[in-house]
């Protein structure tokens, strides 16, 4: 483990937590112009490490939420920003729905490569407490996330997120600002969950989704058959493979497929892995 030094505190960065701490203070700064936040907004952050991007976000306003799992940098943080209401806790774990109170939360992070998907699931199952969520995450993930339709990095993780979110690639940021330093680069994206889903069945879409790409290479017609009745749908969509169809047409598909009674087991997949 890595010695990290900041105002003569000497904390571990801890890899099973994929942390890597900023050093640039301009670049929490961006991140937190880019989310557009405002004082009297209900902002939650993930992990807020040694309080980089928390430092940029009290320039807004005067205090907010922040969850932080690690327990020497959530003691770290009560002593440094007392402005802060410090949950010392999982992310993955901790109710969202009393943090809202009512509203919407805008969250800001700097995520672990690691929990990515995870996090990124957690958001979209309780996007209806989310008013936006700025993140900075591998830069790879972020790509795979704002990706078009014919592009390698479009998948899963695209057709998931932009399927109930606004999706925008906000900027890179280079792998030498952050200690430890990791081996990849980083980015910025900005989520936005839609007003009204598109879809009634959000769990039906998402085992659709998984099963739709689940061999690339293969036709919608060869990755679906087994689960579904495709009637409906015309032979030309089918002789496609998922990664041609936008978002929309997608979502179209899977309002005209009626899921068979028994299907065989879905193979095992975790969302955003392909």
């Amino acid at each position: 483990m890595m010695k990290v030094e900041y105002k003569h505190t000497h904390i571990a960065a801890k890899k099973k937590l994929g942390q890597n701490f900023l050093l640039d203070k301009n670049i929490p700064r961006k991140i937190v112009r880019e989310s557009g936040i405002k004082e009297d907004d209900l902002v939650l952050e993930i992990g807020p490490g040694f309080g980089a991007l928390s430092t940029a976000i009290l320039e807004v306003m005067p205090s907010f939420t922040a969850i932080e799992k690690d327990p020497e940098l959530a003691k770290f943080n009560r002593e440094e920003h007392q402005e802060i209401n410090l949950i010392e806790g999982d992310f993955l774990k901790v109710p969202l729905e009393p943090l809202a109170g009512g509203g919407k939360l805008a969250v800001l992070g700097n995520i672990p490569y690691s929990i990515t998907s995870p996090i990124l699931f957690r958001l979209l199952d309780n996007r209806h407490l989310v008013a936006s969520a700025t993140l900075m995450m591998q830069h790879e993930v972020a790509q795979r996330i704002a990706a078009a339709p014919g592009t390698k990095e479009y998948g899963i993780l695209a057709v998931q997120m932009q399927a109930f979110c606004d999706v925008k690639y906000l900027f890179k940021v280079g792998r030498a600002v952050f200690k430890p330093r990791p081996e990849v680069d980083s980015a910025v994206i900005r989520l936005v969950p839609k007003v009204q889903s598109p879809v009634e069945d959000s769990e039906g879409f998402r085992t659709f989704v998984r099963r739709a790409f689940r061999q690339r290479r293969k036709t919608l017609w060869n990755n679906l058959k087994e689960y579904y009745d495709t009637l409906e749908v015309p032979a030309e969509t089918l002789k496609l493979r998922a990664e041609a169809l936008m978002v929309e047409g997608l979502i179209e598909l899977f309002e005209k497929l009626t899921p068979f009674d028994h299907v065989p087991n879905d193979p095992e997949t975790r969302d955003g892995i392909e």
